[in-house]
Formats: C-alpha cells, sequence, structure tokens
C-alpha cells in the first residue's frame, strides 16, 4: 500500500478552510487532491 502524500496535520490544515466558508473545489484545486479524497478526509478527521 502506498504511503500517504500527506501526514494527519497537513490534512487539518487543508480542510480548515472548508469550515470557514471557501469552496470545496478551490481547496482541492490548491492542495492538489480531488474532492472525493476531501470529504473522505473529512469523515475521517472530523473534530480536528
Amino acid at each position: 500500500m502506498k504511503a500517504s502524500k500527506f501526514s494527519d496535520a497537513q490534512k487539518a490544515f487543508i480542510l480548515k478552510p472548508g469550515d470557514d466558508g471557501v469552496p470545496v473545489a478551490e481547496i482541492c484545486r490548491k492542495a492538489g487532491i480531488s474532492q472525493a479524497t476531501y470529504f473522505n478526509w473529512r469523515k475521517k478527521y472530523a473534530g480536528l
């Protein structure tokens, strides 16, 4: 299995703007991830 490109702290940092109302498409484009990945991370790291 391939190791993740992002640490848990980086994932939480990427997810933070979504809580502030930044569009998901913009967050994903800047981070270089898919929207599916964003929503999977959000489900897994909710509350960090």
